[in-house]
């Protein structure tokens, strides 16, 4: 793989303090390709971006999610090379991070700053939330791919365009992990640095608000990742709230011979309800382990029915050039052969 077979991806906003630097240190590190998908920034960030000798295109909507879809329109190259434009992710990262997808052992890979974060990089009420956020991935989706909510990813454009993106935001990174574990892609976790944004540069994540809009597409994903935990989450807790209002019901009743009609009539429903929901996610579940295996077994045909086409067959051009270039060999080894039944032929 050469440089020019890499597009260096990098979503933009209100970067220009940073993005010169950036491009800079791509482009030293032999990548001509470098593509800003900028979110309308006010700032000149587009301005610098294409003095430093990057494609800039002005995305139609807004968000960094939205940022990444649109520019899978514009990119030609097979590998991407997708990293935030404020200079906390290390240039020098970039052949780690391509490294498994030239050796063929992964088609997308995560950046893990956690390898080499260095001083400041991040507050601790970040690292909290983010540990969190892993662990809830890892216990949802059943993988633990290290740094989830990491910026660096490196992948084939042949297997992120089978993903369903929809995330707008800085959901993007969590969707993308999650269309990994949902179409077994290949997924590598690869150690690079992370730095402390510079001083003059402001961040657009809010980790609250963004924090919570992460959580909360995380388990909304499950949904058709893993329906069982999606579902039995919300059943599994009305049946437990049922359980414990039945219990305070009949204790009410053996001890002071109070009812509480109303109360068992909720308990009632929730416990109906949350058996209902587990029984859902279990069929669910049965549900999408079926259409996985029928996936698998659909793209192992194709594989096996482009291999077959692969190879030379009766009357296929390349069968009929291997044939010739027999008979051309034969015929320098004995041109009587060939030259006897012409002379036949002619005689009669």
């Amino acid at each position: 793989m050469t440089d020019s077979q890499v597009c260096v991806l990098i979503p933009t906003y209100q970067e220009v303090e940073t993005i010169g630097t950036v491009i800079d240190g791509y482009r030293e590190q032999g990548f001509d390709d470098v593509l800003v998908v900028d979110g309308r920034s006010t700032d000149g960030t587009q301005d610098v971006a294409r003095e430093h000798g990057a494609r800039v295109i002005e995305q139609s909507g807004i968000g960094k999610g939205q940022a990444v879809r649109e520019a899978f329109d514009y990119i030609t190259a097979p590998y991407v090379l997708m990293v935030d434009g404020d200079a906390t992710y290390d240039p020098a990262d970039a052949p780690a991070m391509l490294e498994p997808l030239i050796d063929g052992r992964a088609q997308h890979v995560i950046g893990d700053r956690f390898a080499d974060m260095r001083p400041g990089a991040m507050t601790r009420f970040n690292r909290l939330g983010n540990r969190f956020i892993n662990t809830a991935f890892e216990v949802i989706h059943g993988r633990d791919f290290g740094d989830i909510l990491s910026g660096y990813r490196a992948f084939t454009l042949d297997s992120v365009r089978r993903f369903e993106l929809t995330a707008d935001g800085f959901t993007i990174e969590t969707e993308l992990a999650v269309e990994c574990v949902k179409h077994r892609v290949n997924t590598a976790v690869v150690p690079v640095s992370y730095h402390p944004r510079p001083d003059e540069s402001d961040t657009n994540l809010s980790p609250v608000r963004d924090g919570g809009r992460i959580i909360v597409a995380l388990y909304a994903l499950a949904k058709t990742n893993n329906p069982l935990f999606y579902f039995g989450s919300v059943g599994l807790l009305l049946v437990i709230v049922g359980g414990v209002l039945a219990g305070y019901v009949g204790i009410e009743w053996f001890t002071r011979n109070i009812s509480h009609e109303a109360i068992a009539v909720v308990s009632g429903v929730a416990i109906l309800l949350g058996a209902q929901l587990l029984a859902f996610g279990v069929l669910s579940d049965m549900v999408v382990v079926v259409n996985r295996e029928q996936t698998r077994r659909l793209e192992e045909l194709n594989d096996r029915l482009a291999a077959h086409f692969d190879e030379p067959r009766p009357g296929d051009g390349r069968r009929d050039d291997l044939a010739d270039a027999e008979r051309e060999d034969a015929e320098r080894e004995d041109p009587g052969d060939y030259e006897r039944p012409l002379e036949r032929d002619e005689r009669a």
